[in-house]
């Protein structure tokens, strides 16, 4: 599932093709994904200018004139592509997916301009939902912060973790403790600061909180810079991979080297959550 920086990468594709364009139609090619989409949907958006294209956690959030919100979950297997005029310019220049199979478009947006914009999902998983206000959409109550904001830190790592009895594996993936974290940065980050996936949250508070949050920024900042880790389905809004994976030391190396310097363990795998955790038991306590 594409998770905080995969989500990013996609919204900075969207913005120079979408933002300050009116939708002059929609093409709905089904009454739901995940979920239903909204009454109306299709003649709510129409006619309707994009100011700007925002993100919170893994949602992505196209703000339009009229204080309306398209809100997208990518879910497994979403992604958007930008069809534009001949000659036009399209962000991104390396390493491209193949084209996705248009009988999966769900959702064609004809924009000013000579734009297209196609969502396209062969497994169904993401969703949409329009809003007024962001307190009003059930999806993005209650997130917390999210790992590159001041707000996420050690201090605030040891306050929300002191006395929880779960695994900080577990914890790090609750969106109420950090926004947009998924199982591969979880992973990431947990091997880069040496602490196990097993370990109890409520033994991280102090030292090892302020070990850690520094390192979950760093790998959020490194991934969004490399455009995401492609995984089976990701691909940004032009097509283009991340290459985030090539810089894996823990998820999905099981029984490969760890890259800790010094280190002479082994990469293991366990379930935790009905999820693999990638780490090394030898240098992650």
């Amino acid at each position: 599932m594409p998770e905080l920086p995969e989500v990013e990468t996609v919204r900075r594709g969207l913005v120079p093709a979408l933002e300050g364009r009116r939708i002059l139609s929609v093409q709905q090619n089904r009454a739901d994904l995940r979920f239903p989409f909204p009454a109306g949907f299709a003649d709510r958006l129409t006619g309707r200018r994009v100011l700007r294209i925002d993100r919170r956690a893994k949602y992505l959030l196209i703000r339009l004139d009229g204080d309306l919100t398209l809100l997208s979950h990518l879910g497994m297997s979403g992604r958007y592509s930008i069809e534009a005029e001949q000659g036009a310019v399209q962000p991104g220049d390396f390493v491209h997916a193949a084209p996705a199979n248009p009988r999966h478009d769900h959702v064609v947006l004809h924009v000013e301009g000579g734009v297209t914009i196609r969502y396209n999902d062969p497994r169904r998983f993401g969703f949409m939902d329009l809003f007024e206000r962001d307190s009003d959409s059930p999806y993005l109550a209650g997130l917390g912060p999210e790992p590159n904001e001041n707000r996420f830190s050690g201090a605030y790592l040891s306050e929300v973790l002191t006395g929880r009895r779960t695994p900080i594996k577990s914890a790090l993936l609750d969106q109420k403790i950090v926004a947009g974290l998924g199982n591969i940065y979880v992973c990431e980050a947990l091997h880069r600061s040496g602490i196990s996936p097993r370990r109890l949250a409520s033994s991280i508070p102090g030292r090892r909180a302020e070990r850690l949050a520094p390192v979950v920024r760093s790998v959020i900042d490194e991934a969004i810079a490399a455009g995401g880790s492609t995984l089976r389905d990701f691909a940004a809004a032009d097509g283009a991979l991340g290459y985030f994976q090539h810089r894996f030391r823990a998820y999905g190396r099981e029984g490969e080297a760890c890259a800790t310097e010094g280190c002479s363990g082994t990469i293991g795998r366990i379930v935790q959550s009905s999820r693999s955790t990638f780490f090394c038991p030898s240098c992650q306590r």
